[in-house]
């Protein structure tokens, strides 16, 4: 498994991952990756993890100027995170977030915040197993 910094050709992978993610916003997903490779400067991070040269999984971290329970501001913030079913309980989504992780710290900042729906049992529970 490899953690990576996305590039254009992966925009497919991450269109259906954020498909996967967020149903229901396919022409949305569309638009707004189109959109991230044409303006690089005003866009969040955009980790994948790849697996056999297959993009399995993502994560978008932005930065907020606020978050509850964060004392920073900026602060670092997963404003998606997802790995494709099949390939969860691997480590991946770990690793993803321990990559955001990092490339926050070397952005100066102390903390990173992310959120989870609260019908979203699953998420919560990954949130935790973190």
């Amino acid at each position: 498994m490899t953690i990576r910094e996305i590039i254009e050709s992966d925009r497919p992978d991450w269109v259906r991952l954020r498909e996967s993610l967020w149903p229901g916003s396919l022409s949305d997903h569309d638009v707004e990756t189109r959109k991230y490779f044409e303006d690089r400067l005003e866009a969040p991070i955009v980790l994948v993890a790849e697996t056999d040269r297959r993009v399995v999984g993502f994560l978008e971290l932005d930065f907020r100027q606020y978050a509850p329970g964060c004392q920073s501001s900026p602060v670092a913030f997963i404003e998606g995170w997802h790995v494709e079913a099949a390939f969860q309980r691997r480590g991946i989504g770990r690793a993803l977030v321990e990559a955001a992780e990092a490339r926050a710290r070397t952005m100066g900042h102390r903390e990173i915040a992310s959120d989870s729906e609260l019908e979203n049992v699953d998420g919560i529970a990954t949130h935790r197993a973190l």
